[in-house]
């Protein structure tokens, strides 16, 4: 099965309709990290010029942080908070006649989600309740995929073009110098290894196994659309 190409879009960096031929998923921020309703509608309005899916890409409210700075807040809050977002972003895409592909978590709530099965659940009973129907990105064997299978929900099982993984499978936190792949070569080897092997070599130089149903692109990175432009090929070739 060919892996789908997915990128975080809306955010206002700018190159949204370059990186968008070559995706086939795009995440778009719902306004509380990044975005806001006009910025929805172009977003949308790209990818259906491409025939690109897509989905909502809610975050903890904080733009000043780009959502990547941790909110405690009880899990039913957060659950509210997922619900917030999909309801502005459902309203936006109705509006097109367009349905919702699936739901990603940004940042921080990402990899909390990924962490802990709490956080994890609620997200997915939140994303559940609101379309039954809708395909939960999270990242491949964390609890973010089983905590959404145990309650019937579809998955994604999601890896990375340009990060780094740990020996557990996490993420190298962005606080590290080696947490992002800016080399095209370097990241080519890893995305074809993950989908050819199903493997992911670690920072630590172990090779762990990996599920690559998705590939992510940050549109934030600065060789976003170098990357996109590579991984498009490679798939195409392979």
């Amino acid at each position: 099965m060919r892996p789908d190409i997915n990128c975080d879009l809306g955010e206002g960096i700018g190159n949204d309709e370059l990186i968008i031929p070559f995706i086939t998923s795009a995440n778009i921020a719902c306004g509380y990290h990044a975005g806001d309703i006009d910025t929805m509608h172009q977003t949308i309005a790209a990818c259906l010029k491409h025939n690109v899916s897509i989905g909502a890409h809610p975050s903890f409210l904080d733009r000043e942080n780009f959502g990547r700075t941790e909110i405690a807040m009880p899990l039913d809050e957060l659950y509210e908070l997922i619900i917030q977002q999909l309801i502005i972003f459902f309203e936006v895409a109705d509006s097109f006649g367009e349905k919702i592909n699936h739901v990603k978590p940004h940042g921080v709530l990402y990899n909390m989600s990924a962490k802990d099965a709490l956080i994890a659940n609620i997200i997915a009973k939140a994303v559940n309740d609101f379309d039954s129907n809708l395909i939960l990105y999270g990242l491949s064997g964390s609890h973010s995929i089983s905590e959404a299978n145990a309650i019937g929900l579809k998955t994604a099982s999601e890896v990375f073009a340009d990060r780094t993984y740990q020996d557990d499978g996490s993420l190298t936190p962005r606080s590290k110098p080696d947490a992002l792949i800016t080399d095209v070569e370097k990241m080519i080897q890893q995305v074809s290894k993950m989908i050819k092997d199903g493997t992911v070599t670690t920072v630590s130089g172990k090779s762990i196994p990996i599920k690559a149903e998705t590939i992510c692109i940050h549109g934030d990175g600065k060789h976003a659309i170098e990357f996109a432009k590579a991984i498009h090929t490679l798939i195409l070739k392979a």
